[in-house]
């Protein structure tokens, strides 16, 4: 069962999961990971850059190798097709903006997810001719391959939590981020647990974002810990 894990989880648990022993291995080795973190108007893509940061921080020290993409920058979507299919895990860094991810951030993956037609990322949408009413979107080719989500929100948690709230008590995964996971699950990967970041704007304290960065890197090395050992 997907879990969603946010900072006010962690304040009433001292951990998200039991780490795994030292003796268990990692059994995965490549990471690529997306900063969707866009440098527009008044925002500047710091926070997003430096969750970034983090995630590279806590790979580096599982001895893990990483590829990372900064969706500010140019890219050759045929580059990018081959970072997925280099990866064992994809992480995307994404700030919501307007309920939706940044417009660059859509069209990176409206151009890499066009390039990966018959690409090793999906060769079809699932159906047959025969009954083409069936097994759409289980066309994906990449099975075995996971990802993870993090978001960052000028919307408090209880927006998405109260009765009577904005969001009408659909978390974020079941809502603004539906069609994004449907896109995953499109190539066939596999989704891992989200954390979200929550009143980052409004209530971003210099406490806040510590504690959340805190717990940010250790639900990222328990997630990878929990997903991706042996003994």
């Amino acid at each position: 069962m997907i879990q969603i894990y946010n900072l006010s989880y962690f304040n009433n648990r001292k951990t998200c999961r039991n780490f795994v022993s030292a003796k268990k291995k990692i059994t995965m080795k490549n990471v690529f990971i997306i900063n969707g973190g866009l440098k527009y108007a008044h925002s500047g893509g710091k926070l997003n850059h430096s969750i970034t940061n983090l995630s590279k921080e806590v790979l580096k020290d599982l001895g893990l190798d990483i590829r990372i993409t900064d969706i500010n920058d140019e890219f050759d979507s045929k580059e990018e097709v081959e970072n997925f299919k280099w990866a064992d895990l994809i992480i995307y860094h994404v700030p919501i903006w307007w309920f939706q991810v940044p417009f660059r951030l859509k069209f990176y993956i409206d151009d890499v997810f066009t390039a990966v037609h018959n690409n090793g990322m999906y060769a079809i949408d699932g159906r047959s001719r025969i009954n083409p009413a069936i097994n759409y979107g289980k066309g994906g080719l990449m099975h075995g391959k996971k990802y993870m989500v993090t978001s960052t929100w000028n919307a408090p948690e209880e927006a998405f939590t109260l009765e009577g709230e904005f969001f009408e008590q659909k978390s974020v995964d079941e809502g603004v981020f539906f069609g994004f996971h449907k896109m995953n699950e499109f190539t066939g990967m596999t989704r891992l647990n989200s954390f979200h970041f929550h009143d980052i704007e409004k209530n971003a304290t210099p406490e806040r974002i510590e504690a959340y960065q805190n717990e940010y890197k250790s639900f990222l090395k328990a997630e990878i810990e929990q997903e991706f050992t042996a003994i």
